[in-house]
């Protein structure tokens, strides 16, 4: 059933979380290319939870529609002549065949390119050839499509392949306020890209799960954001399995010494943009933070900007939140970049990576300098879908980064000398999420109804 977006709160709780008990064995480099660890993961964890499968605005008009790839599944997300947003699996119940086979489109009707049956928009079969040659009778009014509970929110479409799971309230617990704050819904989607990727979905989430690797795969975030783990924060969402760190921004790491000149550069055109002058900070860059929150405090307004519901520390860090099981936010008020990783259909050692970012755009204006992207963007211009392999379409700058990373690490988990990793404490995120998953392949999930057998 669609829902429609939780009002944001005014302001949300930054305050530490204390640590929940968390295993201490090896991570098994098994589960990262084991088929049989990757069927346990489709009955337990993909089969039950709540994903994102796209845009409520890909979906605005009645009979606008898209389709999700999940795995072995398809899954096709409608809005119906009666306004609500529905989803079916795409999969005709008279022989089997797929329904919709474009990624997005348009259609009142749906209509089987195999014997010709035809579905309205919110599932029902309301027309088959030869009606009369049917031994119980025409089959328009007694079938419809297989559907799919869905929610709407912050902008998403959420849906569950499980009838008995809990709400998406439910799954979220206290990220669902955090999302909801940053109105993701009146954002752009400026980019939209798609990569097929030689490792396991969990090594992208394992990923955005931890800093420990920033010096060494960003090394040039130590300009413009803290990189110690002593100044970050780590919050970890036991039982929902989700997970949050907030990293200071706008100044350098507090371990820099000198670069003044690279400092003030990287964080040039932002600070102009809020008119204040790179210049008066060169004998203190780590001033800036400071400066700017102040500044964007007295001038949003004027901008197109409503702050008045964060706190200031959110209008210059990064707050980065991972939703169990496969997805991840970093949230700023101006832009926020979505990540998302999907298990291939049949190889465990595959999956399908995608990158969105969004842009809020000041009231009235149509072209933006997206900072994380390092380039303007155009709010007229729709985003087009990049798929392909990896490197045949950029990420953007960070994010390619970390991309390079994941295939030779794949090549390491299946190495008989990978033993289970050697977490640091600033991994624990890490470790939350891998007993998250633990905890689902044993069942141990949110209260839900009773359980029922998997597709």
């Amino acid at each position: 059933m669609a829902t429609r977006a939780r009002p944001a709160p005014t302001r949300i709780d930054l305050a530490p979380r204390p640590l929940p008990a968390l295993s201490g064995g090896p991570i098994d480099g098994r589960r990262y290319w084991c088929r049989d660890f990757m069927a346990r993961e489709w009955d337990a964890i993909w089969t039950r939870a709540w994903l994102i499968g796209g845009l409520a605005s890909q979906v605005a008009r009645p009979g606008d529609f898209f389709t999700y790839d999940l795995g072995r599944e398809n899954i096709l997300v409608i809005r119906g002549e009666d306004g609500r947003v529905r989803a079916f699996y795409n999969v005709c119940p008279h022989r089997g065949k797929r329904l919709v086979m474009a990624e997005e489109g348009q259609a009142r009707r749906l209509s089987c390119s195999y014997h010709g049956w035809r579905f309205t928009s919110t599932g029902d079969l309301g027309f088959v050839p030869c009606p009369e040659d049917f031994a119980g009778g025409n089959p328009c009014g007694k079938l419809r499509l297989e559907e799919v509970k869905c929610e709407v929110f912050a902008g998403f479409v959420w849906v569950n392949l499980d009838p008995a799971a809990p709400q998406l309230a439910d799954h979220l617990g206290p990220v669902g306020p955090q999302l909801a704050l940053y109105r993701m819904e009146q954002m752009h989607r400026t980019h939209w890209v798609t990569l097929e990727g030689d490792w396991n979905w969990k090594c992208v989430q394992d990923n955005f799960n931890e800093s420990y690797h920033l010096p060494f795969v960003h090394p040039q975030t130590r300009f413009v954001m803290e990189q110690s783990y002593r100044d970050c924060q780590f919050d970890l969402y036991a039982p929902h399995g989700h997970a949050r760190m907030i990293m200071p921004g706008a100044r350098p790491s507090r371990a820099l010494r000198g670069h003044v000149d690279t400092v003030l550069e990287m964080m040039r055109t932002e600070l102009v943009f809020w008119g204040l002058d790179p210049e008066d900070f060169r004998d203190d860059p780590s001033a800036i933070r400071a400066a700017l929150q102040v500044a964007k405090r007295a001038r949003g307004a004027e901008k197109g900007y409503d702050f008045s519901h964060f706190h200031d520390c959110q209008l210059t860090d990064h707050v980065h939140l991972t939703i169990f099981p496969n997805l991840s936010f970093s949230l700023k008020p101006d832009g926020c970049i979505w990540l998302r990783a999907d298990p291939h259909p049949t190889d465990p050692e595959r999956c399908y990576f995608d990158m969105w970012y969004f842009t809020w755009f000041p009231e009235g204006a149509q072209r933006y300098y997206a900072y994380s992207m390092g380039q303007e963007v155009d709010r007229t211009v729709r985003a087009p879908h990049q798929r392909g392999k990896v490197g045949e379409f950029s990420c953007g700058p960070g994010i390619d980064q970390d991309v390079a990373i994941w295939s030779e690490q794949q090549k390491g988990l299946r190495s008989r000398g990978y033993r289970g990793g050697h977490l640091a404490g600033q991994e624990a995120r890490v470790r939350f999420f891998h007993d998250t998953i633990d905890r689902w392949l044993e069942g141990q999930r949110l209260a839900s109804a009773a359980a029922r057998p998997a597709r």
